[in-house]
């Protein structure tokens, strides 16, 4: 007699996932609240960057409201196609492959520790600090926060990583693996936002 395969099987919505979804929500909030203040600052100025705005003695200290593009896109496309691994991984550990997991788990930490160490040297190139303008504020605001998200997007991964290691999760049990994988995403989307309105829009 055929059984259905237990990879197939729908898992009811844990009180744990459901809790981590809400904290997904009040993050969305929290990137809306630092949006909403960058394009009001943005609506204020004079124009955008606020060149205008700068002292004689940031002007004396070289001081450039510009963003190189280059960078900073390599690094997007980096972030954005450890999405698709992360996916990837949980794609496998959902068919009970614990090694595609492992190493899903593995290419997606490294591309996120990558595009930290990139977005850490595109700061030491840039010719402003976040005290020079709103302009200044608002970039290292956006940026460095969603940095800190990235950063412990790897600390969560490396957990649930070390957890695969030690065959804790599989095609039934994996839910940590699905959460991990849900912040992924969400950091990865909040820097399409980013890089679109930081580099993109003029």
């Amino acid at each position: 007699m055929a059984t259905q395969p237990i990879a197939q099987e729908r898992q009811p919505l844990s009180n744990a996932m459901l809790g981590f979804i809400l904290f997904l929500a009040s993050e969305v909030m929290f990137f809306g609240g630092l949006f909403a203040a960058y394009f009001i600052a943005r609506a204020d100025a004079p124009s955008w960057p606020p060149t205008e705005l700068l002292t004689p003695e940031q002007i004396q200290r070289g001081v450039k409201l510009e963003l190189e593009l280059p960078l900073p896109a390599i690094a997007t496309v980096i972030l954005v196609s450890s999405s698709f691994v992360v996916q990837w991984a949980v794609w496998q550990i959902r068919k009970g492959n614990q090694r595609g997991l492992i190493w899903g788990l593995l290419l997606t930490i490294t591309m996120g520790l990558v595009f930290l160490v990139m977005q850490l040297y595109d700061y030491s190139t840039l010719h402003f600090r976040a005290s020079d303008t709103i302009f200044g504020t608002t970039f290292y605001t956006l940026t460095g926060f969603h940095g800190m998200h990235v950063a412990g997007g790897v600390i969560f991964l490396a957990v649930v990583l070390i957890r695969a290691l030690g065959g804790q999760f599989d095609a039934r049990h994996h839910e940590a693996v699905e959460a991990a994988s849900l912040y992924w995403h969400f950091v990865d989307v909040v820097w399409i936002a980013l890089f679109t309105t930081l580099y993109l829009v003029p």
